[in-house]
């Protein structure tokens, strides 16, 4: 996979697009969006819903949510809740950076996955009140209230986290977000920048970062790491897996910054190493042709290049005249029509 990596906090990406506290369902549980085929005993014909799982998945990127954003990487509240409920619209229905990587995307028929991720632990994102409760206008708040309005959208997400994430010292965020299906990923304890750093540097800091985590959620296991900076190691393998100071790491996926949809799990050309972002974004202002409003307006345009489900978990159907190659280890499920 050509490499779409780019600076994450302050330098924009440059690959040519051509491609409350709310009572919340179990993280596997989602009714069917308003666009997915109704469920039957039969399994869903793949024709009749486009299912394409061999198609493109966006994974969204977000940092902060203020009401004046300073920089391309800053987002309004009202900005990101325009942005869900036009993913939920949209047939879109979210899953963690883990699920995508693995291949866990049990949808219903005619629905796409969107992987939300968020950078760097700032406590816009979320934060938790004297109630215990996330705290409005926070992003996960946002969300929480955007997927009780639209049942099949599902409130998860996947947050990358530095040390002392969130403005919570004791970890109490990170374990009210492990115990409600969100997905803590690793950022690196420092935000280092590991394309900078020697071999012995880039397992010591991913390391660290796994320690922080894993301080506060104990029997946590951590599957994904956020390059700082979408800096690459020079030595790639090591982002993810390796160990230092005893502890020891191994991901099921690297996420860039890049500038374009990610490939299908499934998809011959999936590379956990380097796996490419979509910087949320709207769509005027600089580099906005790499940004999620454009993307989400090509995907919109040529729906057959994305992601649509099946229905049939344990199946992974795609168009023959698509021209896509699953993966040699997906070939017994894969199922061309």
């Amino acid at each position: 996979m050509a490499l779409l990596a780019a600076l994450c906090c302050g330098c924009a990406a440059n690959p040519a697009p051509d491609e409350a506290a709310a009572q919340l369902p179990p993280p596997g549980s989602s009714a069917p969006p308003s666009d997915a085929a109704p469920s039957s005993s039969a399994p869903p014909d793949p024709a009749a819903v486009g299912a394409n799982e061999l198609g493109q998945v966006p994974i969204l990127m977000y940092h902060r949510l203020v009401e004046r954003p300073s920089s391309v990487y800053d987002r309004t509240p009202a900005a990101f809740r325009a942005e869900l409920e036009r993913l939920a619209a949209e047939g879109y229905v979210p899953v963690t950076t883990a699920e995508y990587a693995t291949g866990k995307i049990d949808l219903p028929a005619g629905a796409h996955p969107v992987v939300l991720t968020f950078d760097d632990g700032d406590a816009t994102q979320f934060a938790l009140g004297p109630d215990g409760a996330p705290v409005p206008g926070t992003a996960i708040a946002i969300l929480l209230d955007v997927a009780a309005r639209h049942p099949g959208f599902r409130p998860v997400a996947s947050l990358y986290v530095n040390a002392g994430p969130f403005g919570s010292p004791d970890g109490a965020a990170l374990r009210w977000l492990r115990d409600h299906g969100f997905e803590i990923g690793n950022h690196t304890r420092d935000h280092t920048n590991l394309a900078s750093a020697d071999e012995r540097g880039v397992q010591e800091a991913i390391a660290a970062g796994q320690r922080e985590i894993q301080r506060a959620v104990p029997d946590y296991r951590v599957s994904t790491l956020a390059l700082p900076f979408g800096a690459i190691p020079s030595n790639g393998a090591l982002a993810l897996r390796g160990g230092s100071d005893g502890t020891s790491y191994e991901y099921a996926c690297v996420l860039m910054v890049g500038a374009g949809p990610a490939p299908s799990p499934f998809a011959a050309d999936f590379d956990p190493t380097t796996t490419p972002r979509i910087r949320s974004q709207d769509p005027t202002g600089e580099d906005a042709r790499y940004g999620s409003a454009v993307w989400l307006d090509q995907l919109a345009a040529a729906p057959a290049q994305r992601y649509t489900s099946d229905g049939v978990p344990d199946r992974i159907s795609y168009p023959a005249s698509a021209g896509l190659t699953p993966a040699p280890h997906f070939t017994d499920r894969a199922v061309a029509y």
